[in-house]
């Protein structure tokens, strides 16, 4: 059996990783990791899967940067290519990002079966590019790999039959506690960060991308008045998103002086960072849910969340832009006060097991 792995953003990298290394433990599978070239940074090089414990790209697109519509259509060329000559038996999309709606696309028109890893999540918010990516990939997938329960609900209600809905956990989780055994090994004195760390008993860190917050001039200086106004009583470190940045030299928005910029991190630099952390703030789906899986307080800067199960039984609140709120419910974690929460069934580590063993019988 030959299956082509998809990644095309870092996030993706994660997701992919712990399905990769399961995969090498067996001899059945033949798979191949494609990245699409969607984003590519100084920190998606050797290092970055030699931290993940992955090998590099059997395939990479170069799709590179563009609008929705000119991304979404060189992956789909350039994934089209590949598997005219190298035809898959199986094609593994993961998260909501264009590489996954594209590739699912040029996968089933030419009668390949595709299997989505993190199906069922809602936002219900169309305005977000993801949510209208997750709804198209789940709508043509052939199997369904879920996190939490909620996503097997939604599923059900979009007509999908039971027998192709697959309730496994959650892939990112796998990974964390992989990275963290690896982590301690590490002499993280390495980090360039690692001074910031070792400066400050406590601290939170800060992680900011969606266009609703930071292409929004008003909803960006709400933020950082905020920020700062948290930083006078806790230090803040923010690896910043180069959208992020611009926008806020466009705007003319200055940090404050406690708030620490820094490019951003490879993401063992980042998980040594958060993973020691007082309070995330984010508005990031996959640090709502590493944060539920760690217990650290997680306030998230949007108004939904299409990882409600973090919020219902993790440690995430959902804030939205909102600095009242936002301050209240820091207060409460500095007053030890914020809910401790539990780990959601199956995020145990063992995901990609589940994984393997669906698609083995």
């Amino acid at each position: 059996m030959k299956i082509f792995l998809i990644a095309g953003a870092r996030p993706n990298f994660m997701k992919i990783a712990p399905i990769a290394r399961a995969f090498d433990n067996q001899s059945r599978i033949n798979y191949k990791v494609v990245h699409t070239g969607q984003h590519y940074d100084k920190n998606m090089s050797d290092i970055f899967f030699e931290e993940l414990g992955i090998r590099q790209p059997d395939y990479h697109l170069g799709a590179g940067g563009g609008t929705h519509a000119q991304q979404t259509a060189k992956i789909m060329t350039g994934f089209e290519e590949i598997c005219e000559k190298d035809r898959p038996d199986l094609v593994i999309v993961v998260g909501d990002v264009n590489s996954t709606l594209a590739c699912s696309i040029v996968a089933k028109k030419m009668h390949i079966k595709v299997a989505h890893v993190e199906a069922g999540l809602r936002s219900f918010d169309l305005s977000m590019p993801e949510e209208i990516n997750r709804m198209v990939t789940d709508s043509i997938s052939d199997m369904f790999f879920v996190t939490e329960e909620q996503g097997m609900t939604n599923l059900l209600k979009e007509g999908k039959s039971k027998e192709s809905l697959h309730f496994v956990g959650h892939v990112m989780i796998d990974n964390l506690f992989y990275q963290l055994e690896k982590l301690k090994k590490m002499d993280t004195t390495c980090f360039p960060t690692s001074q910031f760390k070792q400066s400050h008993t406590q601290y939170g860190v800060v992680t900011l991308h969606r266009p609703s917050n930071v292409d929004d001039k008003e909803n960006l200086e709400t933020i950082f008045e905020t920020l700062t106004t948290i930083s006078e009583t806790l230090p803040l470190i923010f690896p910043i998103h180069p959208r992020t940045r611009k926008n806020m030299e466009a705007f003319g928005i200055k940090p404050g002086a406690n708030i620490k910029l820094t490019e951003p991190l490879s993401y063992m630099e980042f998980l040594n960072l958060w993973k020691d952390a007082r309070v995330a703030l984010t508005d990031s789906g996959g640090l709502q849910e590493e944060t539920t899986a760690l217990s650290i307080p997680c306030l998230t800067i949007r108004n939904n969340t299409e990882r409600p199960i973090t919020v219902t039984q993790g440690t995430n609140e959902l804030m939205g832009t909102s600095k009242e709120k936002i301050l209240e419910s820091f207060k409460k974690i500095m007053g030890n006060a914020w809910k401790t929460g539990q780990r959601p069934k199956f995020w145990d580590g063992n995901a990609s097991e589940r994984i393997i063993k669906v698609i083995g019988n």
